[in-house]
């Protein structure tokens, strides 16, 4: 059970601002905001008074916040925090990182003559209470040491004098294994997951073979090392696939028959599991002309897992489907993903309807939810609901012609909506690999955004809103979608950058709207594309939590998840609270996740989230290094995407293939990173590589298993952002010392990293 904090006045209230400071400083300088409100008694309304308190401690610099709504004293960590060990140094001394992403560039040395015997090793994680020295640096102390599962890595199998050693493919592991390979059968240049072997601490890493994936050119195996890397679950337990097997086609019983509904499915065309269906009718209803009733029925995943069964802790545990360019690993077994919860055509399935009456402006009017059985009249794609619009008439099926261009009447109007509330548009293009009929990588394709995709869009947006609106004005337990402002510092850096470019643009942003608009201004596709990756990248990131504080970027006061519960488990929460709050029957939300689990389911998922968004990114890279891998020597036409003091990666302009041009590959010369305009300047020289440039490139080396591509600089052809640095650097105004930098000679292109947005 959680401590409750008392302050010394014990006087319940908003507190002030100084109050509010001491009481975090004595917390060890990191609280959630529940905590404050129960030491200050906040209540009711009050509730509103601190967040807005704690907001503009934010904004004034005192506070920084983090997933999922923590508040901590600007740039100090907490006296006693876990970490990792990530190297042993040359006197025996451990290397720790914080777990914890605030602190991320934190490096603590924990002395070896500190350390209990016997004494921790490599990727040990430990509890630490951390001491600042003089110096500035931090030295820890051991509390204890972390309980960890068996450690697995995946990597390539080389010699070792008369045995084997293994080179990891994670690119963040530094050191190499010496390999027992008792139980299994490898030869040189297998593919291998290996179980790590305790006991090391001054010798050299040991790990045992466990399973031969095959050969590393192998495509088959790309995901699945990748997976496995990421310490994702491959197989679904026994009890968790019984119970799917034994699930029974829903029957009308207690439910609301919407089978007379023209509802479609409109899903890309290797889709598998389609989560909704859609439905628009001009609304019948004489004091709403030109508006709509929209339905969007979504699969009653809830019906099938129940809070606590066999398939609710696996699907807990995974927290979401991982999507790899050749694979699924789903979160549900596929009896209930591609079969009884799928709404799949011409068959009746369960579901969760939520109806929205909007008005001829787009506005959401009211909403009701229901809990029905459906029967879905077509499995459309994008591509041809894309067709229709455009005139071709043989491109879905009679019956359905008429609804569809409904839902784009539907569609026009909640899009005018969010024009005028104003919304971030960003222009970050998508590729997907194309594959052959054996699995090889054959190409990319840029994921197309036609109109029927926004269409879909607009619709999942509008009946996430109702979800959580209907669960606020409930005041039921809810896990909101939230997406807190931009960070005020990375705002300003952006608006100096984009001035240099001869874009003005104000330090303030209040509403997302003005990055689109930002970005609309923009003529050149290039230019595009690099500021609305430097706006992306001036965003925080979007997580799941109890408490709501709104969705910046879609510029909404209240938002949920509520539109996939097949593969977020984020979504299946939603439905169990509103089946709750709404007496649907069967299937609701456990208590048990209510309160302070909440919160930590929250954390959770957003940490699952952002596992599945790294390994999908992982094995895209790999695949693309795998198609590449016989191109060595050939030339591309790119452009630099990111500029670090260490080289510049660059983005081939045809495949989107990114990879690096390493510093020594730019000429004798004392190249300055000049981290504001995103530039590399030559001291001597005055040459000025920077974001935008066009390239032409030559392939130098590949590693595929580690998504590595390596580049040398054939041709430079300087863009707005490179003459506006070399203008500033030749006139003086911009000064050496304010730059970071190290002399290179003409180096072997060795560094080689890549850089994964």
């Amino acid at each position: 059970m959680r401590t409750r904090r008392i302050l010394p006045h014990g006087q319940p209230g908003l507190p002030s601002k100084r109050q509010l400071m001491e009481f975090i400083q004595a917390a060890g300088g990191e609280v959630q905001a529940r905590e404050v409100a129960q030491a200050f008694s906040v209540r009711g309304d009050q509730r509103h008074g601190l967040r807005k308190l704690l907001r503009e401690l934010r904004s004034e610099g005192e506070l920084e916040g983090r997933p999922p709504r923590r508040h901590a004293i600007t740039g100090k960590p907490p006296p006693v925090m876990p970490v990792t060990v990530e190297e042993v140094d040359e006197d025996g001394d451990l290397i720790a990182r914080p777990i914890d992403e605030l602190f991320g560039e934190l490096r603590v040395r924990l002395p070896h003559h500190a350390l209990e015997r016997p004494a921790p090793g490599l990727d040990d994680r430990l509890l630490i209470k951390l001491f600042r020295q003089q110096d500035g640096s931090y030295e820890g102390r051991v509390i204890r040491v972390l309980p960890k599962g068996a450690r697995e890595v995946v990597g390539v199998v080389e010699r070792a004098g008369d045995g084997f050693r293994l080179r990891p493919a994670d690119r963040k592991l530094k050191h190499e294994f010496l390999l027992r390979a008792d139980k299994v059968e490898v030869a040189i240049g297998d593919l291998v997951r290996a179980q790590v072997l305790s006991g090391w601490r001054y010798s050299a890493p040991r790990a045992e073979a466990v399973e031969n994936l095959g050969r590393p050119d192998d495509p088959r195996a790309i995901s699945l090392l990748t997976a496995i890397e990421a310490e994702l679950p491959m197989q679904f337990p026994q009890a968790a696939l019984d119970q799917a097997e034994q699930a029974d086609p829903v029957t009308l019983a207690g439910r609301t028959d919407l089978r007379h509904l023209e509802l479609v499915t409109i899903d890309g065309e290797d889709a598998r599991d389609f989560d909704d269906a859609v439905h628009a009718v001009p609304d019948p209803d004489g004091k709403n002309v030109g508006g709509f009733l929209i339905t969007v029925a979504i699969a009653d995943v809830a019906h099938y897992v129940r809070p606590g069964d066999a398939l609710d802790v696996e699907a807990r545990k995974r927290g979401n489907s991982v999507y790899f360019p050749d694979r699924v690993i789903p979160m549900l077994p596929e009896k209930l993903s591609n079969d009884l919860c799928s709404l799949r055509p011409h068959e009746d399935r369960a579901c969760l309807a939520c109806v929205l009456s909007i008005d001829s402006k787009g506005e959401i009017r009211r909403w009701k939810f229901v809990r029905g059985v459906m029967n879905s009249r077509a499995r459309l794609t994008y591509g041809a609901v894309e067709a229709l619009k455009l005139g071709d008439e043989a491109a879905v099926p009679d019956e359905v012609r008429l609804p569809v261009m409904h839902l784009f009447d539907a569609y026009a109007l909640l899009r005018a909506a969010r024009d005028r509330r104003g919304a971030i548009d960003l222009d970050v293009p998508e590729r997907k690999v194309l594959f052959s009929e054996n699995g090889l990588p054959v190409g990319f394709k840029p994921r197309e955004r036609l109109e029927s995709n926004q269409l879909i869009e607009e619709f999942m947006i509008a009946a996430n809103v109702a979800a959580a609106s209907e669960l606020e004005a409930k005041k039921a337990a809810c896990l909101y979608r939230i997406h807190d402002k931009p960070d005020a510092l990375k705002l300003a850096a952006l608006a100096d950058y984009l001035r240099e470019l001869g874009l003005p643009w104000g330090k303030n942003v209040s509403k997302p709207g003005d990055f689109t608009r930002l970005i609309s201004r923009i003529e050149d596709e290039a230019s595009r594309q690099i500021v609305s990756q430097l706006v992306l990248r001036s965003q925080a990131q979007a997580v799941y939590h109890p408490d709501n504080i709104g969705h910046f970027g879609l510029n909404l006061r209240r938002y949920a998840h509520f539109t996939s519960p097949i593969r977020r488990y984020s979504d299946l929460v939603v439905h169990r609270s509103l089946i709750s709050a709404l007496g649907l029957g069967e299937g609701g939300l456990d208590r048990f996740d209510e309160g302070e689990a909440l919160y930590e389911l929250g954390s959770h998922l957003s940490s699952t989230e952002r596992r599945a968004m790294v390994a999908e990114r992982t094995a895209y890279e790999r695949f693309v290094a795998l198609f590449m891998q016989d191109q060595v020597g050939a030339r591309f036409e790119a452009m630099v995407a990111s500029v670090q003091r260490f080289g510049l990666f660059v983005s081939l302009l045809d495949s989107g293939a990114e990879g690096l041009v390493h510093v020594g590959g730019l000429g004798r010369d004392d190249w300055m990173h000049d981290e504001a305009r995103h530039a590399l300047v030559g001291r001597y020289s005055g040459e000025v590589y920077a974001l935008g440039d066009r390239v032409t490139v030559e392939l130098e080396e590949i590693d595929h298993l580690g998504g590595k591509i390596s580049f040398r600089l054939v041709e430079h052809q300087p863009g707005p952002a490179s003459m506006a640095a070399a203008k500033q650097w030749a006139s003086g105004k911009k000064r050496r010392a304010g730059l970071n930098g190290g002399r290179t000679g003409r180096g072997t292109g060795g560094g080689k990293g890549r850089r994964r947005f």
